[in-house]
């Protein structure tokens, strides 16, 4: 496995590709035997790659993108929790799923979505600043037909970025929906065909790095309210998450539902 990190050496790291192109970085997700899904080493990995961008002044904004064309990613790898192991960045848990959902920098970050991201694959577009999904992609939380919720940030981001009471139906119902309607509901900036996703995140980071990156930089910690690398505003919402996940993980329906699979083709 091939991989540049921000200092433009070779690098291999927890099954990620880093590049730099121009003044961005270039995360990927290289697990496309699992379907990109999760695990420790892939959020240490992709944690690491904040953290580098953030303090690499050359670096104006993050695209993170799956390796493959099947799946952006496909949330928890389901293995490495059956054998009970944890998938957080060790000594990082606080970065959340993937190193990424919890992990507030500066820099714009945008998801290039390139095929299936229900579960944690939604929960990473919806804490990504801006998003281009391929026109095959596929959406959803289907978490409580698992007998858990979607705890990286789902169950309370979807109703902040879309309609309430549309996010709360896809919250209850769990049901998947395609990159039109994600477009149609604002969850996504752009939809274009599967070969142009990556470009097209690209070229949006391009147009990022043409303006002032300190302006930039402090217009998001303003927009999204972070405050020495955190948001304060979302700390009691993810204690009650924490809490309320815990419980659930207990009970026999969670323990039955996770050794189940996603569905892995687009609804209808």
């Amino acid at each position: 496995m091939e991989s540049i990190n921000c200092s433009r050496s070779p690098h291999a790291d927890g099954g990620t590709r880093w590049r730099h192109r121009n003044e961005h970085l270039l995360v990927t997700l290289n697990r496309p035997h699992a379907m990109n899904a999760v695990n420790a080493d892939l959020s240490a990995a992709v944690g690491a790659a904040l953290e580098a961008a953030e303090q690499d002044r050359e670096v104006r904004a993050v695209v993170l993108t799956g390796a493959g064309d099947r799946a952006f990613c496909a949330g928890a790898d389901l293995k490495a929790l059956a054998r009970d192991e944890s998938i957080a960045a060790p000594g990082h848990e606080d970065w959340g799923f993937l190193g990424y959902v919890r992990h507030a920098i500066s820099k714009p970050t945008i998801a290039a979505i390139n095929g299936f991201a229900l579960g944690g694959g939604t929960e990473l577009v919806l804490a990504s600043d801006l998003a281009v999904a391929a026109d095959t992609a596929v959406f959803g939380l289907p978490e409580v037909s698992r007998g858990i919720f979607a705890a990286a940030g789902g169950v309370f981001r979807l109703p902040e970025q879309l309609p309430r009471k549309i996010a709360m139906e896809m919250v209850l119902t769990g049901e998947p929906f395609d990159a039109a309607r994600a477009l149609q509901l604002g969850l996504v900036n752009r939809v274009v065909p599967a070969a142009e996703v990556l470009d097209t995140a690209l070229a949006l980071a391009e147009r990022i790095a043409a303006n002032a990156p300190l302006a930039v930089q402090a217009s998001k910690r303003v927009a999204l309210g972070i405050r020495e690398g955190g948001v304060p505003g979302e700390a009691c919402v993810w204690e009650h998450n924490d809490q309320e996940i815990r419980g659930l993980l207990a009970t026999d329906d969670a323990k039955e539902g996770t050794r189940a699979s996603w569905p892995t083709s687009a609804p209808e």
